[in-house]
């Protein structure tokens, strides 16, 4: 009988084993799934961004390093 109880006591870990790795890989993939999703996000955030900068006009006022400097007394 000790036999069989050792290995009952062995199904039973692995039974464990298993039942904790399902649960790890539902929460990875969950959080797989949620960080896909802020990636699609963070692409059109992006493209967006992008776009505007094409439009970005240049200022027609110089810079203060392109300013003549003022005539001096």
């Amino acid at each position: 009988m000790q036999i069989q109880q050792m290995l009952e006591n062995r199904i039973e870990e692995l039974e464990m084993k298993i039942a904790f790795q399902e649960q790890l890989l539902d929460e990875l993939n969950h959080a797989l799934v949620q960080q896909q999703f802020d990636i699609d996000k963070m692409q059109v955030q992006l493209r967006y961004m992008a776009n505007k900068l094409k439009d970005f006009q240049p200022s027609n006022i110089a810079s203060q390093s392109e300013e003549t400097p003022p005539p001096h007394y």
